[in-house]
């Protein structure tokens, strides 16, 4: 027989379930859900003499930001270590180094002690984030990869959504402390173990085939197709290398700041929301984004990938139009614009390098461009956190700034669309 399948059910498809797991927990624990902790930490610091209250927003600008920055750079390493290693080994790892970031953000008395939990935080995504579980789900999908693929990602939707729910009525009867530490089951109870015994590498652990592939195809693959398009050298020497990464770059300051500081923002007495409140929105915003990964990528598959791009980046700009007016009204319209299209470009913009610059370096000139983008989203948290501080807490200004940088990278597209059309109808006529 040369189908993948066993009879009726494939165990990728378990594969599937325990990455997007990995996901919700490693991202939902370390970026989307940790934001709920951030108020009730900064309230014991700023009460212990720790840090003094001008001071405390830089230092939730700082910590994040490294997390983030970890998160990125550490992308090229965890490519490396998987070829010395295997995708379970480095999910294990990840699941011990996550569970000690957190162990130590619960006893976090000082600056310096935040600033080491979100430096684990971030180490342990290089090991049980986006980049390994993309890797493994690619050894078990073929055929169906990219449905593979998308549900996995939607993992890091899903722990923003549900980790504030479950953590904020922890907070309220155990203290933010006490929470950390039993959120932080979830790894030890169900995570690690599902990991432990579910996770194969590949198909041909169980004897089986990717899914997709024939038996002939394996045995018969001396002539594969090569892939078109850039090296990683010929990008880098390309302007719409440079425009585009700087554009993703301005994409990913808004979406770390309002992941971020949103729920800093909201709690505020300019707006007034309490913890629960905060927290919904930000659930809301997280759950929203589920949506927009699929819109945007059934969007892709139907209409210019150029176009769809452009009405995300539209939207996501007049969605931060409503700073200008914000109140415990229009935060909601914010979280609904918002939302769907930070989804949206989590999956247009790896569309869009495959679209703009071929499959041959596919890998590495995504990671390059993940490196830019990375720097982008820690300055957006460390530049906003600063302005906060310098206004007495007060985040309108900062947020006003995001008014900006949509509006520049909304103008990007255009620039980049227009680049690109050039490019191919240089092709055409040469």
């Amino acid at each position: 027989m040369n189908e993948t399948k066993s009879d009726g059910f494939y165990y990728g498809w378990i594969i599937v379930v325990i990455a997007t797991l990995a996901l919700l927990v490693s991202n939902g624990l370390s970026i989307g859900g940790i934001p709920v902790f951030y108020k009730f930490v900064q309230n014991d610091l700023v009460a212990s003499g720790a840090v003094t209250s001008e001071k405390i927003q830089s230092v939730y600008a700082f910590g994040p930001a490294l997390t983030f920055l970890l998160a990125g750079f550490f992308a090229p390493v965890a490519g490396y270590l998987l070829q010395k290693l295997n995708s379970k080994t480095m999910m294990v790892i990840g699941c011990f180094i996550l569970g000690a970031g957190l162990f130590v953000y619960s006893q976090a008395n000082s600056a310096i002690m935040v600033y080491l939990a979100h430096i684990l935080l971030g180490t342990s995504l290089g090991f049980v984030g986006v980049l390994v579980n993309t890797v493994l789900i690619s050894n078990w999908f073929t055929k169906k990869r990219g449905i593979a693929l998308g549900i996995v990602l939607t993992g890091t939707s899903f722990g923003g959504f549900l980790i504030p729910i479950i953590s904020t009525p922890l907070i309220q009867t155990y203290g933010w402390r006490w929470a950390l530490i039993i959120v932080s089951l979830i790894i030890w109870v169900i995570l690690l173990p599902a990991i432990l015994l579910f996770v194969k590498n590949r198909p041909s652990e169980i004897g089986k085939l990717t899914d997709g592939d024939s038996q002939s195809k394996i045995i018969d693959d001396s002539a594969p197709d090569s892939p078109s398009g850039m090296t990683l050298n010929e990008a880098l020497k390309t302007p719409i290398f440079w425009i585009f990464s700087f554009f993703a770059a301005l994409i990913f300051y808004a979406i770390f700041v309002v992941s971020q500081q949103l729920n800093l923002y909201l709690q505020s007495p300019k707006i007034g929301f309490s913890a629960q409140q905060a927290s919904s929105v930000q659930s809301l915003l997280f759950f929203l984004s589920i949506f927009g990964k699929f819109l945007y990528g059934f969007l892709s598959d139907k209409f210019l990938l150029s176009r769809v791009m452009l009405i995300s980046a539209a939207t996501m700009f007049l969605s931060t139009l409503t700073f200008l007016f914000f109140n415990d009204k229009t935060v909601y319209l914010f979280a609904i614009l918002f939302g769907l299209n930070y989804g949206g470009t989590f999956v247009l913009l790896q569309l869009m390098v495959a679209d703009y610059f071929g499959l041959k370096d596919f890998g590495k000139i995504l990671g390059a461009v993940t490196v830019i983008e990375t720097i982008g989203g820690a300055l957006g948290t460390i530049i906003t956190g600063r302005i906060a501080d310098a206004y007495g807490g007060d985040f309108t200004i900062g947020f006003y700034g995001l008014i900006i940088v949509t509006g520049l990278a909304l103008v990007l597209v255009f620039v980049i669309n227009t680049l690109h059309r050039k490019k191919e109808i240089f092709q055409v006529t040469h």
